[in-house]
């Protein structure tokens, strides 16, 4: 216990009655033994401990009892463990919130009606699957983690906060109001604001819905239904918004980590709207093939800066994970009504007319005519442009590379019309 020498048990030593009745509360019989668990304060130099004890009685050879023997062990490391485990138990290990099961027992436990009116906040995080899917799961929980902080410092210390799903919280406000509950959501809401005006990176988005048990005799779990329906339909209305900021917002910090992103998406643009007037493409066509070559980069947001920039070749465990963006991409677009009609264009525009491309391994005409168009543009921008591993090529040597590579990456037809509008033009 003590490290140096000192009276035996001396800290262990109660003072009253009162100590004895206090530490002593739960002692048991085993056979003639007595033993319990204490805190003993005053051991480790006031620092205290969790003992267990236990005492049994010592007889001489004629059977009398002539005393007792206590044998002392100390449990704090096991009593901490215990703490932990009933702490994890009640809360959410990611936030830090309490879990389902703590809200859970609060429900029953509010089912008395002893502390009507009682308010149930429901909120929802908008987007939380498309920046798991795009930015892994660490810019997920991260998300996860910035919403609880922002919805617990709204409320009061007596209000109880829970992560009761993956991307669903709650909030129980006890003795309130509609209009008290009411005034609660704008100030998430409000919060929210103010978060995302500091944190444009990965924004916030939540969808909230309310109720409030004004009649005792009303079970807490149709009072959290009616919480839960009026959050769903705060988020059919928003849904499609909220997704697209998200997807804005993603677009934006992929111009931010690649410098030549914006640059090269416009003279891929220029390029590949020539190529696509000069086959006759319809002009909605057109439309789509501009945003396309905007947007075919976009999963990239998923891939690794140390991916992105290496400066040298990439191991064969860091293609594979180049190769996952045309997906990343493919479920963003998904995501956001605008780029849905390009959203199959974007996973299949590393396909290669032989069918060494990936992620399908699709081959000649199997490859979407606006994949194969944007291929060689972005193939020949690709070339022209300083890279971070190699100097720019001139024109000769882009449109040599071009000719290489007809009929095994790129649309033999395509090329030829691709250099001959080149070589024809100042571009």
């Amino acid at each position: 216990f003590y490290g140096y020498p000192r009276p035996m048990l001396l800290d262990l030593i109660t003072a009253s009655d009162e100590d004895i009745n206090e530490h002593y509360k739960e002692v048991r019989r085993e056979g003639e033994s007595l033993y319990t668990e204490i805190f003993a304060p005053g051991v480790y130099d006031g620092e205290g401990a969790y003992i267990w004890v236990k005492a049994s009685p010592l007889f001489d050879t004629d059977g009398n009892r002539v005393g007792a023997i206590e044998s002392i062990r100390d449990i704090s490391q096991r009593k901490h463990f215990e703490e932990q485990l009933r702490y994890l138990s009640l809360h959410d290990k990611l936030t830090g919130l309490y879990n389902r099961n703590y809200f859970e027992e609060e429900i029953r436990r509010l089912e008395s009606g002893r502390f009507s009116p009682t308010g149930m906040l429901v909120c929802d995080v908008d987007g939380l699957k498309l920046v798991n899917d795009t930015l892994g799961h660490d810019a997920g929980d991260k998300l996860l983690i910035s919403v609880a902080r922002v919805i617990e410092k709204c409320f009061r210390a007596d209000d109880m906060v829970a992560r009761v799903g993956g991307d669903e919280f709650a909030v129980i406000m006890l003795r309130t109001s509609d209009a008290v509950v009411e005034a609660a959501c704008q100030r998430v809401r409000e919060a929210v604001d103010k978060y995302n005006s500091n944190n444009p990176d990965v924004p916030l988005s939540l969808s909230i819905g309310f109720a409030v048990r004004n009649d005792p005799s009303l079970n807490m779990h149709e009072v959290f239904q009616a919480a839960d329906n009026n959050m769903y339909r705060e988020k059919l209305h928003r849904r499609q918004s909220a997704r697209s900021a998200i997807v804005k917002t993603l677009m934006k910090a992929l111009q931010a980590r690649d410098f030549q992103t914006e640059g090269s998406a416009t003279r891929i643009q220029e390029l590949v709207v020539i190529l696509g007037e000069r086959i006759g493409l319809p002009t909605h066509r057109i439309t789509d093939l501009r945003l396309f070559a905007e947007f075919r980069d976009i999963g990239k947001v998923g891939i690794s800066d140390n991916i992105l920039f290496k400066p040298g070749p990439l191991s064969q465990e860091e293609v594979f994970e180049m190769q996952r963006h045309p997906e990343i991409g493919h479920r963003i677009a998904l995501s956001a009504p605008d780029l849905v009609p390009i959203a199959d264009w974007i996973l299949k525009h590393h396909e290669w007319w032989n069918g060494k491309g990936y992620p399908l391994g699709l081959k000649e005409e199997e490859i979407p005519l606006e994949c194969r168009l944007l291929a060689i543009a972005d193939a020949y921008d690709a070339m022209t442009s300083n890279r971070p591993y190699r100097k720019s090529m001139n024109k000769d040597e882009a449109i040599c590379e071009l000719n290489r590579f007809a009929g095994i990456q790129f649309d033999p037809y395509l090329v030829n019309l691709f250099i001959e509008i080149i070589e024809n033009a100042d571009v």
